[in-house]
């Protein structure tokens, strides 16, 4: 059965009445079904305009989920963004960016998401949305394990919501892979920071992904961050232990320890850049 419903209550009765596999911009959907058959129940939410685009809103900013990545990219946004753009930049390549959503990469919950960082260093928030009703998970909640999520069979992820945060806060992204892009990560950093007006810092978000089952906010680090001044020297706070928390493993990519040693790295050169600028 497929279905491509033309309005949101439509596709949110679909889900109510049936198991529905969830079709967005098809970019993990059709990689995975090589030489597999496809689910008895497919529901295309492609034509459900409602669920697009980027709009500010007084509580932040709703990303909805039929949101490309291009889309971002393309999106006038301040400073606090750039680090969920500089993740936008290394999904795939541009044929991808222009169909993979920012909901599809967090439902697919890989743990080498590249999306799931950034946003986790934005304090993000999902709204799940059902037949009978709207609730709001932040995103460490949703993403319960590698491919799981909290998501219940009955609901669809309809927007994304980040918070509102200083004008004057800034983020990076940095990945580390094999080669510089359409690559699968073996690290990558999230950061986002806001200093107030002594300079100091008031407001600090790190994630680590590529390191466990789940990407993780290094929050030991983050309270530390707190009244020190913003400038490159913040990189010289972080700790080995920061990062012990994390449970990387070892594959083709990269050992467990050189991961772990690689995140170290890569959270210092974030804060060490975010002081810089």
């Amino acid at each position: 059965m497929y279905l491509r419903p033309t309005d949101l209550s439509a596709a949110l009765t679909a889900l109510k009445g049936r198991p529905c596999t969830v079709l967005a911009g098809g970019t993990d959907f059709y990689p995975a079904r090589v030489g597999r058959p496809l689910p008895d129940a497919i529901l295309d939410i492609t034509s459900l305009a409602v669920l697009r685009g980027v709009r500010e809103e007084e509580a932040g900013w709703r990303i909805g989920a039929l949101t490309t990545w291009s889309e971002v990219l393309a999106t006038p946004l301040p400073s606090v963004f750039d680090g969920l753009k500089r993740a936008a930049c290394e999904i795939g390549g541009r044929q991808i960016q222009n169909a993979a959503t920012l909901a599809g990469n967090i439902c697919n919950a890989s743990p080498a998401a590249d999306g799931i960082p950034a946003l986790l260093a934005l304090e993000a928030e999902v709204e799940l949305s059902a037949h009978d009703g709207v609730r709001r998970l932040p995103l460490a909640s949703f993403v319960a394990g590698s491919r799981r999520t909290a998501l219940r069979p009955e609901e669809l992820l309809t927007a994304i919501l980040i918070p509102r945060w200083c004008e004057s806060a800034r983020s990076t992204f940095l990945k580390l892979g094999a080669r510089r892009y359409l690559v699968i990560s073996i690290v990558m950093v999230a950061a986002t920071v806001d200093a107030g007006a002594d300079g100091r810092v008031a407001r600090a978000a790190v994630a680590v992904g590529a390191c466990s089952e789940v990407s993780q906010r290094l929050t030991r680090l983050e309270g530390r961050l707190l009244g020190k001044p913003l400038e490159p020297a913040l990189a010289d706070l972080v700790r080995a232990d920061d990062v012990a928390a994390l449970t990387p493993i070892s594959d083709i990519r990269g050992s467990a320890e050189y991961r772990r040693d690689a995140a170290l790295t890569l959270v210092r050169r974030a804060l060490a850049e975010l002081g810089r600028e």
